[in-house]
């Protein structure tokens, strides 16, 4: 066996190469912070920090995701998730994320490089007792990535959840 193989590349000084297939998405690239606000008819109303941060891996067609959330007033801890996504030539995209709740969620959704826009759809929402559905909607307006999702429940349906707006730092 070639003793190369096993061996982890040499360092570079040069930033890892963009795989191209990433290219279409390389405006989420960076870390995101800023504030947003969360609700659902079964909790009160909540207002949080967060920062999102997207990143790729050298030379591999996926974006490495994670996002993490924090009281305003204290800065306290609240939320945590991270996943890949994989964008497809054909402007569809695939998406997993972990959950520090437990929940795990494998979605599919669409991409426009030119509107800066991703629509995603849960197809599995995993260890989950009582969500069925979830929805994420990113855009960048202006500079700045909004997003929003959606959720919905084994009895209440899809509803607003969450919306943020973060800017690149």
């Amino acid at each position: 066996m070639d003793a190369n193989v096993d061996s982890p590349a040499p360092e570079s000084s040069s930033p890892p190469l963009l795989h191209p297939a990433l290219a279409s998405l390389s405006f989420l690239l960076g870390t995101w912070r800023g504030q947003g606000e969360g609700g659902y008819p079964t909790i009160n109303s909540f207002s949080y920090g967060e920062e999102l941060h997207f990143s790729h891996l050298p030379n591999k067609p996926v974006i490495r995701y994670t996002q993490k959330t924090w009281k305003l007033s204290s800065g306290e801890p609240m939320h945590a998730e991270s996943g890949y996504w994989r964008p497809k030539p054909d402007s569809t995209i695939e998406v997993v994320i972990a959950q520090s709740t437990g929940l795990v969620e494998v979605q599919k959704g669409t991409y426009s490089t030119s509107e800066k826009v991703i629509q995603l759809q849960s197809e599995i929402v995993g260890n989950a007792s009582k969500v069925k559905e979830i929805r994420r909607s990113f855009q960048v307006i202006d500079g700045n990535l909004c997003y929003d999702v959606q959720m919905a429940t084994h009895t209440i349906t899809l509803q607003p959840h969450l919306k943020a707006v973060l800017k690149k730092i």
